[in-house]
């Protein structure tokens, strides 16, 4: 063979193996794109907005008062009962991070008669009578709880006032730390098409999954607080442009 033969089969050598690896490599990542593309991850199309900073227009209160640190422009608590939700589009996350500053200056019990102290998250808040809650309590008891609140054909606090509740059992749970005045937490809600987690401090917290007939319900998130006195910031994966393209409706208070 002509020394210029050899060097066209080297060549061709070379090529017919660099095809192969190729080949080889895509067969190996193409099971994996299809996965993250039907889990949606790493897809531009359809992806979540970023998370933006919530400010005071954005929120719609609906029973006692938030108030924002003319500085900082962090949301002040001190109301016995405080309730809002985002006046937006139906988001799948929110995160507070805030600073427990203690009990309010004026204490009120639940509608069940039981004295409380905890802040949280209202989710898939379809109306007053059906959402979903999970809670930091705070005191008596210190701990993460995420109840469900049901009351088929009720719509209004006047119809179904505190019945409907009852706790989801999660299939993975952690301990939460107990909130002393002046510390500093993260508290995250995260939901996808069947399951709902909860963060504390970046570490989940509480994971457990949400029935059928619960994911036909309204993606609308809020916030909620009984007896805390308290200092926090809100941030939510939301179209900026669509904020405050609704009025603040005048939805009824929880009773419980």
């Amino acid at each position: 063979m002509t020394p210029q033969r050899k060097r066209m089969a080297v060549a061709h050598t070379a090529d017919l193996s660099a095809e192969i690896v190729r080949q080889r490599a895509t067969q190996r990542v193409s099971p994996m794109l299809l996965v993250m593309s039907a889990l949606g991850v790493g897809v531009a199309s359809g992806s979540p907005s970023p998370p933006q900073s919530i400010s005071r227009s954005d929120l719609c209160v609906t029973e006692g008062a938030i108030d924002e640190h003319p500085e900082s422009h962090r949301f002040i608590v001190d109301s016995p009962k405080m309730r809002a939700y985002v006046n937006d589009k139906p988001v799948k996350s929110i995160e507070a991070r805030f600073v427990y500053l203690g009990a309010t200056s004026r204490e009120v019990a639940l509608g069940s008669g039981t004295m409380r102290r905890q802040f949280g998250f209202k989710l898939h808040a379809q109306d007053a009578c059906n959402l979903i809650y999970a809670m930091w309590r705070i005191e008596p008891e210190s701990k993460l709880v995420v109840s469900i609140k049901e009351n088929l054909g009720q719509q209004l606090s006047t119809e179904c006032g505190n019945h409907g509740y009852r706790n989801i059992k999660p299939q993975r749970s952690a301990t939460i730390p107990t909130l002393r005045p002046g510390d500093s937490h993260t508290l995250r809600a995260e939901m996808t098409a069947t399951m709902m987690s909860i963060y504390v401090d970046q570490m989940l917290a509480w994971q457990g999954p949400l029935s059928a007939d619960v994911l036909k319900w309204d993606d609308r998130v809020g916030i909620r607080s009984d007896n805390v006195r308290m200092q926090f910031d809100l941030t939510a994966p939301i179209a900026r442009e669509n904020f405050g393209n609704q009025e603040c409706g005048s939805e009824p208070y929880d009773t419980e």
